[in-house]
This record gives C-alpha cells, sequence and structure tokens, in this order.
C-alpha cells in the first residue's frame, strides 16, 4: 500500500483544477479536466477518479478539500440552478426591509434604474407580533396563536426555506428561537434560518438580507453537497470532505451551517494559497495577483495573515475593481478582502466612438475564445501577447493546445488603421491598457486601506498573471515578485493549506467607557469554548488550535466600523482605533468617543498532516526552445525562452527573458532579473 493522499479540488466555469499530495513521495500530481457546469459534481469525481487510475493500488484519501462558485453562480442566475422559493418571517410592521433596503442607488443618474429583485417574494413575507427595543427588552410578548397561524401559513405555501428575522433580535433572539423550535416540530425537515445564528449585528437591513441570502441558498448548497457525496460514494472515494469559505477557512461540510459562508469560496483559496506560500519562503507582506481567461483578482497578506472584510454584496456589479453599492445583495459575512477587475487574457479589445483603444469588459470567455484559437476575428489580450512575441507562436499546454498566431496578428491589425498606427504598437498599447485596469485592482487592496504597495512581494498565478506581472509591480513601484510552480493550478494547491476556521459575534453597542469589559471578555472566554468543542469535531488537532479577538469600533456619530484587534482595557482599545483610523484615513481624533459595536471572535485549527504538504510538483514534459523574436521598445530583439521543468535551484536570468511551463508563461522584462529558489521563481527589479 502506498501511502494516503491529500486532494484539493477548484471548480472553475472552464476547468476543474485538482492538485493531490503524496504522503510517501512528497510530490503534489496534478490535473485539470473540464468542468461540467450543469453538474458540477460530475467533473469532481472524473478528476478524483482520473488520478486514482494513475496508481496500481489506490491509496487512501486523508482529506478531500473544495472550493466551488456554485452559490455565487446561483444568485448570479446560472441556468439549472433556480433559486428555491423561500419564505420570510419579521416583526408585524417590518415586512418590506428586505425590499426597501438603503437608498444608496448604483447608478445615480439612471432614470430607469432597478434595484436587484427582492429573493422573497411579497406574498411570502409573513408578520407575527412581538416587539423587542434595542436593549433587549421585550415590549411585547410573541402572541402564541400568531406562532400557530404561521406554521400553517408556511405549510400551504410548500416553500423550501424559511428566514427568521425579527427586530432588534441580535439583542434578544428568545422569540426568533421559539418560533424556529416551532416551524422544526410542525414541519420536520424545513430549513430555517435564524438571523440571530446567522448574523447577530445591528441594522436591520443588512442582517435580513444576510438571512434570506442563506436561507436561499441553503437548499442548493445542501442538495450539492449531498449529491457530490453520493457520487464518491458511488465511486468508491470515501474522504472526509471539507468546503473552502469566504473567509479563507475551510469547514466539514457535513456540519455546514452557514451556505452563505460559501459564496466567495472559490476565490478565497488563491490567497489563502499565497498567504501559505509566503510564510514558508519567509515574505510577510504579499500581494496576491490572480489573473485568468476573464478577470484579474488581488488580496493583501499582512504579516502572513490575508486581509479579511466584514461585508459584501453577493450577485453585485463592479467598476473599475470596486464593489458598487446598491447592485447586490448584502451578506454580513467574513470574506477575504479582495478586489476583481474585468481583465484576463480573454479581454476584449475595441475602439470607442472617438476612435480610441478601449480594453474590456467583454470577455472572448473559453467559447469562442481569442482570434488564436481559432474560432474568432476579434482582438483579445491573449492575441496581444502572442502578437508581440511573450506567448509561444505555435501551441500552449505543453504542445496539446494550437495557437493560430497568423489568426491573431490579423484581429489586432483591424485595430490599428483607425488608430494610426502599426500592428506590434497597436498590440503593445493593448497589453499596457490591460496592465493599467490591474495595477489599479492593486492599489485598491494596498493604497485604498492604507497600506503602501511597495513594502509588498507580488504572487503572481493563474494562467496569465506572470505574464504580466513584471509591468503591474513597474506600475506600483514594487520591485519583487514570487511565481509558484503551476500557476493555473495554484487555487487546487492553496486548499490543501488552509486551515479551519470558525467564527462568532457579539453586539456590544457602547462607548469604550461606557461598555462592561469584564462581561465582553467573559463572552470573549465561552466563545472560545465553543469555537474549539466546534474545531475539534471537525477533525481539528487540539495543539494547533488558536484564537483571535477583535472589536469593529467607530467614532461615535460615524456610520462605518473598522476593525481592531482586542485590547487589555477600554483605554488600550480605544488607543488602538486611533491607530487604525490614521493609518486608513490619513488622521485621528484622539479626543473623540470611541463605540465599540461588535466583538469578535476567529477560532482556526489544523488538520492531521497539513504540514506534511510538499512544495514541488510533478507535471507532463515540457516543450523546448531556445529564441524566439520579441518586440521590445519598438523592434523585435531575440530573447532566450527557458523551460522552468529545467531550471535548478539558484539558476539566474537577466531579463528580457521568457519562461515556459505547462499551464503558464513568465514574462521577465528588462531590468528584472530572475533566481530559481526551491520551487518558486523569484523575480528582482534591479536598483537604479
Amino acid at each position: 500500500m502506498p501511502g494516503t493522499l491529500r486532494i484539493g479540488i477548484d471548480v472553475g466555469g472552464t476547468f476543474t483544477d485538482l492538485a493531490a499530495a503524496e504522503s510517501w513521495s512528497g510530490r503534489t500530481v496534478t490535473r485539470k479536466v473540464a468542468s461540467t457546469p450543469r453538474e458540477p459534481h460530475r467533473a469532481v469525481v472524473d478528476a478524483i477518479t482520473a488520478i486514482l487510475a494513475d496508481y496500481e493500488e489506490s491509496p487512501t484519501i486523508e482529506l478531500l478539500a473544495h472550493s466551488t462558485t456554485i452559490a455565487t453562480n446561483a444568485l448570479l442566475g446560472q441556468r439549472n440552478l433556480e433559486l428555491p422559493r423561500v419564505a420570510l418571517v419579521t416583526t408585524d410592521g417590518f415586512r418590506d426591509v428586505i425590499e426597501i433596503g438603503r437608498q444608496n442607488r448604483s447608478q445615480l443618474y439612471n432614470l430607469f434604474f432597478e434595484r436587484p429583485r427582492p429573493l422573497v417574494a411579497r406574498a411570502d413575507r409573513l408578520t407575527v407580533r412581538e416587539r423587542v427595543d434595542f436593549q433587549g427588552n421585550v415590549l411585547q410578548a410573541l402572541d402564541q396563536k400568531d406562532v400557530e397561524r404561521l406554521c400553517e401559513e408556511v405549510r400551504e405555501r410548500k416553500v423550501a426555506a424559511v428566514a427568521i428575522c425579527l427586530l432588534h433580535s441580535y439583542a434578544n433572539d428568545a422569540h426568533e428561537r421559539l418560533i424556529g423550535e416551532a416551524l422544526a416540530a410542525a414541519l420536520p425537515g424545513m430549513r430555517v434560518t435564524i438571523s440571530s445564528q446567522v448574523d447577530a449585528q445591528y441594522r436591520e437591513y443588512e442582517r435580513c438580507s444576510t438571512t434570506v441570502v442563506n436561507a436561499v441558498l441553503a437548499p442548493i448548497v445542501e442538495g450539492y453537497l449531498e449529491r457530490l457525496t453520493a457520487a464518491l460514494r458511488a465511486a468508491g472515494i470515501d474522504a472526509p470532505l471539507y468546503v473552502m469559505r469566504s473567509d479563507g477557512g475551510l469547514a466539514a461540510a457535513g456540519i455546514l451551517t452557514r451556505p452563505a459562508a460559501l459564496i466567495e469560496s472559490g476565490p478565497a483559496s488563491g490567497v489563502m494559497a499565497a498567504a501559505a506560500l509566503g510564510r514558508r519562503i519567509g515574505i510577510a507582506r504579499l500581494l496576491s495577483f490572480d489573473m485568468g481567461g476573464t478577470t484579474a483578482k488581488a488580496g493583501a497578506i499582512v504579516d502572513g495573515v490575508a486581509q479579511v472584510a466584514g461585508e459584501f454584496e453577493a450577485a453585485g456589479a463592479t467598476h473599475s475593481g470596486r464593489a458598487i453599492k446598491g447592485s447586490g445583495y448584502p451578506v454580513r459575512f467574513p470574506f477575504v478582502d479582495l478586489a476583481e477587475a474585468s481583465a484576463g487574457g480573454g479581454t476584449i479589445a475595441w475602439l470607442d466612438d472617438a476612435g480610441s483603444l478601449r480594453v474590456g469588459p467583454i470577455s472572448a470567455g473559453a467559447d469562442p475564445g481569442p482570434a488564436c484559437y481559432g474560432r474568432s476575428d476579434q482582438a483579445t489580450v491573449t492575441d496581444a501577447n502572442v502578437v508581440l512575441g511573450r506567448l509561444n507562436q505555435e501551441a500552449l499546454l505543453g504542445g496539446a493546445f494550437p495557437i493560430d498566431a497568423a489568426a491573431a496578428r490579423a484581429a489586432v491589425a483591424r485595430l490599428a488603421p483607425a488608430l494610426g498606427s502599426n500592428l506590434e504598437t497597436t498590440a503593445a498599447g493593448i497589453v499596457r491598457l490591460i496592465d493599467h485596469a490591474m495595477a489599479r485592482v492593486l492599489r485598491i487592496v494596498t493604497v485604498e486601506r492604507g497600506l503602501d504597495p511597495r513594502e509588498f512581494a507580488i504572487v503572481a498565478f493563474g494562467g496569465a498573471g506572470p505574464l504580466h506581472a513584471c509591468a503591474v509591480a513597474d506600475d506600483l513601484g514594487i520591485t519583487r515578485i514570487v511565481v509558484p510552480q503551476h500557476p493555473g493550478l495554484f487555487c487546487a494547491h492553496g486548499l490543501l493549506e488552509a486551515e479551519l476556521h470558525t467564527d462568532d459575534i457579539l453586539a456590544v453597542l457602547r462607548s469604550t467607557g461606557e461598555m462592561d469589559h469584564a462581561a465582553v471578555q467573559r463572552w470573549f472566554e465561552e466563545s472560545e469554548e465553543r469555537a474549539g468543542v466546534s474545531l475539534i469535531a471537525q477533525g481539528v488537532q487540539p495543539q494547533t488550535i488558536g484564537f483571535c479577538r477583535q472589536y469593529d469600533a467607530r467614532y461615535r456619530g460615524q456610520s462605518f466600523e473598522l476593525t481592531i484587534e482586542h485590547g487589555v482595557s477600554p483605554e488600550s482599545i480605544a488607543q488602538r482605533f486611533h491607530e487604525a483610523h490614521r493609518a486608513r484615513y490619513g488622521y485621528d481624533v484622539p479626543g473623540e468617543i470611541v463605540e465599540l459595536v461588535n466583538a469578535r471572535l476567529t477560532g482556526t485549527g489544523s488538520l492531521p498532516s497539513r504540514d506534511a504538504v510538499p512544495l514541488p510538483f510533478a507535471g507532463p514534459a515540457e516543450r523546448h526552445e531556445e529564441k524566439r523574436r520579441l518586440w521590445l521598445d519598438g523592434a523585435f530583439i531575440d530573447v532566450p525562452v527557458l523551460q522552468r521543468v529545467a531550471l535548478e535551484d539558484d539558476t539566474r536570468i537577466d531579463g528580457p527573458a521568457i519562461v515556459e511551463e505547462y499551464d503558464c508563461t513568465t514574462y521577465l522584462a528588462r531590468e528584472w532579473s530572475l533566481r530559481a529558489d526551491r520551487g518558486v521563481l523569484r523575480l528582482e527589479k534591479a536598483a537604479k
């Protein structure tokens, strides 16, 4: 018997990526299979069975970690993922909170603007007579007859799930729990989401939206995980299944209580992989730069920890990498703080009415894809890179994917006359525009968060990240880049090193001078005990469990909070907030009252054998060639093309040069140097 496998599997729109760590050999093998959007669990099983077929005797799978976009796709309206009918139970007089929302508009000057469609029809918003004030005092007791009537109304509607969100239940959730228990007794098997168990924070609309989103996703996510588990068992794969949450932590699929926690599951795994890589190679401040075929995503890692935000809008729109408020469904759940732009290899270049060159936001996607794929005549970023000589002129994926360089040149050439430019200069302009767009995304997670990008190194991954990393770094004044092995499969590898997370929250709503500090400390201690029990139940090694205590704080009268680390006294908490405010906004007001909105507790822990995950990858044989003509500074020059598989540790290269591997190409720009080091490529800008 050879040993055991730890498998990470990331389901994307085009490909499903798998990375499997072998306990007996110290290597990680990889596999890409076509995704099956209508039945995404099929691709997961296909990838695992394909890996197992390579062994004479199948090894035992000790861990199966999985990231998925099924929750996001459902909210975006993907076919075959129709949203279920759900009911909302709320306090009498507040049934329309979910539809009224806030008065912000995502399109301020659009007279025909329409808010996102409510996820619960008005006829399915049910009310009960009860009232609790903001301090948790019961002003009107819950009427038992109302509860009995409510159960009958839910039964008649034949809904798939129920969301319960009563006024001020963050301060006292007794009435919510009573209704939840009554529904469970009257309708066994009904999926019930209680707001105080999902989002125990004030602000009625956001709490209601989070609760409804969770209820809507419950049948979809739970159904998917049940089908996946059944398919794995049918294939003879009996392994503990974990799923990646939006905050970058894993959770055991069998006890997942908040399906809304998976909305940002897919993008989170790449940032966590970058954080783990940084810890391994000794770089504490990193920017994850993930550029694929359609989008580019960026996140910040400070002192080895991925930055996390407390709220996002699911299925919302973005502009220049920033989320547009009011365009989606608010969800208050910790998620890895990411910025995203429509900038990928398939992003289409075009001319606007003024005859200016534009790139994006429309993408050619996987079908028809860039012109060089042979099924389109529209110029894309990938075509521009082919024209410039940065990409292989014959084939990608180790020779398995043919490239039509003539079609790429023809597509880009169609744009050149209107610009008064030649073919190569037009291609260089396309690349320059997309580089600037991606640099803006990295600025969002650094400069706009009070961080200096020059203090960071970039981890470039995704199919196109290393191709553009040098230009993006130059734009930001960054002098260090790290390229992991098999960048196109980096997200799947990150799943192998992720920790398990659990979180808890307490509404405080008191100034530092008014808070009951001892009571809050008792809550932290009790929450840590609950978190420890939960983590151990999910298979975490007890000696690896750690806790992080935080507060959401603001100056009294402000509408938004900053998350700060725990302090040993009210005075130290206030001081930490002043420092955080100064770092984010450039100033602080020492004499102003600091108000604590929430206390937060995050528990983390590692699964057995996590530290044994090896760095090296084993991949297919690579193509070899020596020189290529590269367009640089207005002329073609011959540059070396090296195969990454042949680079030994301490190999040093000066740019310009190109490094090819199975799933990615790294472009080393002029004034940059490269050194192979323990399975990664370290790129550095020459000092002037």
